[in-house]
C-alpha cells in the first residue's frame, strides 16, 4: 500500500509552492534517517548525543571520561563522520524514490499571428509516469545503497573508536608525565639530601672532595632530570588540549590518577577475544557491507538486460481562443533490450570482479583482525606483569635508599653507595610510572582491537 499521506503533503506543497521544511515530521518522508538512531555508533550515542555535548572545560579538575566527551564533542572528525552518515542516508532515500510514481505538470502559453489574424493559445497537462517493472533494478539499487549505509555507519563507529583512544592515551600521557615530574623532584630532593650530608661530613672531616663532588654532580643531574620532566609534561598537556580540541596553550588540572594496585589478573581465553572482535570490529562490518553492495551492484548490472514496464497517464486542457477542450491519455509502454553492444555484459564482469575485491579484502581483514586482537591481549598481559613487578621494584628501591642513606649520614657507608641507590630508585619510579601507562592505554588498545571500546573501560582497572 502506498504511503498516501506524504504523497499528498508533496503535492500540496508543488502546487502552493511551498518547500518542505526541516523541522516538519516530512523532512524525511522515507525514514531513511531512522537508521542513523538505530544502528551502530552505541559510543557517540550514550556519551555525547543523549545529554548535552560538552564545549567547555569543566570546573573541576579534567577526568578521562570529560576528556573522552570533549575529544567527541569538540572533534572536528566526528562532526565529519556523523555527516558522511547523513549523506549516505540520503543517498538511500534517492533509491527509494524510484519505486514511486512522478508526477509533473506542464503549461504552455503562446500567441499566433498569421495573415494579419492573431490567436491564443493555453494548454495545461499533468502527467503521471510510474514504472512497474524493471527486473530487480531498483530492488538492487536500494539493497546496494542500504549496504553502502551500513559501511557510512560502521566507519562512524571505528572513528568514534579512533578519536576516543586517542583522548584516552593523550589523557593517560599526560597523566604519567605530571607523575613523572612529581617523581623528579623527589629524586632531586633526595640527591640534595645527599649532597647536604656530604657537605656535612666533609666539613667534620670524615668526607673527601671526591666524595661532595660526586654528591653535588648527583644533584646537578637531578635537577636536570626535574627540568627535561617539566619540559615533557608541557608537550604532555599541550597534545592533550589538542586531542580535545582546545588550543595548545590550554590550562587545565587533571584529576589524580587512579591507583593501579589493586589490579586484579586478566585471564581470559583469546580465541573467544578472536571471536567477539569478528563479531563487533566496525571495519569488519564495513568490509562485510561493502561486500554486500557489490553483490548488490552485480544484481543491478544483469537487470539491465530485463524488460521493463511503465505506466503514463494523466488529464490535460487547452483553451484556444475561447474554445476549450479536455481530454485524458493511459497507456502502458513496454521496453525490451535486444542489444547494447555487450555493454551490460561487460558490467556485469566489472562488478562481479569488484565483489572478488571485496571478498578478498574481507578476508583479509579478519586476519588482521585476530592479530591485533593476539598483539594487543600480549601486551596486556605483559603490562598487567609489569604493574605488578614495579610494584614490588619500588618498595625494594625505596627501602635500600632509606637504608644507603642512614649508613652514610653515620659514616659507616659511602657516598658511592648512596647514589647508586638513588639512582635505582628513580629508576623504578620512572619504570612504575611507564608500567600504570601501558595498562591504561594496553587495556583500551585491547577494547578497541575487539571493536568493544566504551565507556566501560573509565569505570574498571580490573578489564579492559
Amino acid at each position: 500500500m502506498l504511503p498516501i499521506k506524504p504523497l499528498i503533503f508533496s503535492l500540496c506543497a508543488f502546487f502552493s509552492g511551498a518547500a518542505l521544511s526541516a523541522d516538519t515530521d516530512y523532512a524525511d518522508p522515507l525514514r531513511t534517517e531512522e537508521a542513523l538512531r538505530l544502528q551502530g555508533a552505541a559510543l557517540l550515542a550514550g556519551r555525547v548525543a543523549e545529554r548535552p555535548c560538552a564545549e567547555t572545560l569543566p570546573v573541576t579538575p579534567l577526568s578521562a571520561g570529560d576528556a573522552v566527551d570533549l575529544a567527541l564533542c569538540r572533534q572536528p572528525q566526528t562532526r565529519e563522520i556523523w555527516a558522511a552518515a547523513r549523506f549516505q542516508a540520503a543517498q538511500l532515500g534517492v533509491a527509494r524514490a524510484a519505486w514511486w510514481p512522478a508526477l509533473d505538470a506542464h503549461a504552455t502559453s503562446s500567441r499566433n499571428r498569421r495573415e494579419g489574424q492573431s490567436s491564443t493559445q493555453h494548454n495545461l497537462a499533468l502527467s503521471l509516469s510510474w514504472l512497474l517493472f524493471d527486473g530487480g533494478s531498483r530492488q538492487a539499487s536500494e539493497n546496494s545503497a542500504q549496504a553502502l549505509l551500513d559501511v557510512a555507519l560502521a566507519n562512524r563507529d571505528s572513528s568514534v573508536q579512533t578519536v576516543f583512544l586517542a583522548a584516552l592515551q593523550a589523557y593517560y600521557t599526560a597523566q604519567a608525565t605530571q607523575a613523572a615530574v612529581l617523581a623528579a623532584q623527589e629524586s632531586e630532593r633526595a640527591a640534595q639530601e645527599s649532597l647536604a650530608a656530604a657537605q656535612l661530613r666533609y666539613t667534620v672531616g670524615s668526607g673527601t672532595p671526591a666524595e661532595r663532588l660526586q654528591a653535588q654532580t648527583a644533584a646537578s643531574q637531578a635537577r636536570l632530570n626535574r627540568q627535561r620532566a617539566e619540559g615533557e609534561a608541557r608537550n604532555a598537556q599541550g597534545a592533550l588540549a589538542n586531542a580535545l580540541g582546545f588550543s595548545a596553550t590550554t590550562v587545565f588540572a587533571l584529576a589524580e590518577p587512579a591507583a593501579v594496585d589493586g589490579v586484579a589478573d586478566f585471564r581470559q581465553d583469546v580465541d573467544s577475544l578472536i571471536r567477539s572482535a569478528l563479531e563487533q570490529r566496525p571495519d569488519l562490518r564495513a568490509a562485510q557491507a561493502q561486500l554486500r553492495a557489490a553483490e548488490a551492484n552485480i544484481d543491478a548490472a544483469r537487470a539491465q538486460n530485463w524488460p521493463t514496464l511503465s505506466l503514463s497517464a494523466g488529464p490535460s486542457w487547452q483553451r484556444l481562443e475561447g474554445d476549450h477542450s479536455r481530454g485524458n491519455s493511459l497507456g502502458l509502454s513496454l521496453n525490451i533490450p535486444l542489444f547494447d553492444g555487450f555493454e551490460t555484459h561487460y558490467r556485469t564482469r566489472a562488478a562481479q570482479a569488484q565483489r572478488d575485491v571485496r571478498q578478498a579484502q574481507h578476508e583479509s581483514l579478519q586476519q588482521r583482525v585476530s592479530l591485533d586482537v593476539w598483539k594487543a591481549y600480549q601486551n596486556v598481559q605483559t603490562a598487567l606483569e609489569a604493574v605488578q613487578t614495579t610494584r614490588d621494584l619500588l618498595a625494594s628501591a625505596e627501602q635500600s635508599e632509606r637504608v644507603a642513606l642512614g649508613r652514610y649520614k653515620a659514616g659507616v657507608g659511602t657516598v658511592l653507595d648512596v647514589l647508586s641507590a638513588q639512582s635505582a630508585l628513580a629508576s623504578a619510579r620512572v619504570q612504575r610510572i611507564q608500567a600504570t601507562l601501558d595498562w591504561q592505554v594496553y587495556r583500551a588498545s585491547l577494547a578497541q582491537a575487539m571493536g568493544a571500546l566504551d565507556e566501560r573501560v573509565l569505570t574498571t582497572a580490573e578489564r579492559p
